[in-house]
């Protein structure tokens, strides 16, 4: 992969939604505008990290290739080479898919 040209700060996290299978319901099949969100993602790269009340770095959870599940409403999306991505803070991950 390129190097990326974003690098999250703080407690965020950069995510790649993962494509879900056309969905095709009763042999219709759904327009993207009309499907949700996907809420499972890769995770692209770590911010800086969080710190404690005494200042000290906390530890990330979650680690660069792990598969997760996000907030379906949380994030910032931002377009970089065609490829969207999701910018989410740590607390808006809500699992690791295993």
């Amino acid at each position: 992969m390129a190097k990326l040209k974003i690098k999250p700060i703080g407690d965020r996290v950069l995510v790649k939604h993962l494509e879900e299978k056309e969905q095709v319901r009763g042999g219709i099949i759904i327009p993207d505008a009309a499907k949700e969100k996907p809420q499972e993602a890769e995770v692209i790269a770590l911010g800086t990290g969080k710190k404690d009340e005494d200042g000290k770095l906390v530890a990330f959870e979650v680690k660069v290739g792990d598969k997760v599940l996000i907030s379906k409403y949380g994030g910032t999306e931002v377009k970089l080479d065609d490829v969207k991505y999701t910018i989410v803070r740590e607390d808006d991950i809500l699992g690791v898919i295993g």
